[in-house]
């Protein structure tokens, strides 16, 4: 279900092509984030020819990086485990200001892309 391919591909869309404007901008503006999500979608034409999981991937992508949803899995995770101070667990990350900056904010990126990779690999298996 999930290959070596869509992962190269994910990096590839994700982090060579992304520009530096695309990476500063996508969250606070939707035409930027929906641009990005194009560019990052058409290395995808490469192994799917299925046009309804080019679309998925193409506007799930977008959809997460610009509200940065990641966040909000690492809220929902985070309170689960902690019910008794979920109100530490409603910060720009997701986890609580102690969390150390470079902490949180690589397991966002960890979060962010296991959500990429997951929904792309059962878009190209499905659809």
């Amino acid at each position: 279900m999930f290959t070596m391919d869509q992962l190269m591909l994910h990096l590839l869309g994700d982090y060579v092509l992304q520009t530096d404007h695309m990476a500063i901008h996508k969250t606070k503006k939707t035409w930027v984030a929906f641009f990005h999500a194009l560019v990052y979608s058409l290395p995808f034409m490469l192994i799917c020819d299925s046009f309804p999981a080019l679309f998925i991937i193409f506007f799930t992508h977008g959809l997460i990086d610009r509200f940065r949803l990641a966040r909000y899995v690492a809220m929902v995770k985070n309170m689960l485990g902690d019910p008794a101070h979920f109100r530490s667990y409603l910060t720009g990350t997701g986890f609580p200001e102690a969390t150390p900056r470079w902490s949180s904010g690589w397991l966002l990126v960890i979060i962010d892309n296991i959500m990429h990779l997951v929904i792309n690999g059962l878009a190209i298996y499905y659809l």
